[in-house]
């Protein structure tokens, strides 16, 4: 996955900023990314605050983790599935 240019504190000034007043509009051509971005970052990060963001971040990682080591084991059960079933 692709890591993010801004920070968490950054995304949450940028929301900060937003309830100050700021135009999204602006607040992205000052910054420099999309309005778009802007309101998915709201979506997933709307209403937290930094150490709650640094630990949903982080159970992303582990959730990830997780999945590949099933994946690995999954397809080492196949292999000695498939090849049980050879020798019978």
């Amino acid at each position: 996955m692709r890591k993010s240019r801004f920070t968490d504190s950054q995304i949450l000034a940028f929301f900060k900023q937003n309830e100050a007043g700021s135009k999204v509009q602006d607040l992205c051509r000052e910054h420099g990314f999309s309005s778009a971005q802007f309101y998915q970052w709201r979506s997933k990060f709307g209403g937290m605050d930094a150490s709650l963001m640094k630990r949903m971040k982080e159970l992303e990682d582990e959730n990830r983790r997780l999945k590949k080591m099933y994946a690995d084991e999954k397809l080492k059960s196949d292999l000695r599935e498939e090849l049980l079933q050879k020798k019978w």
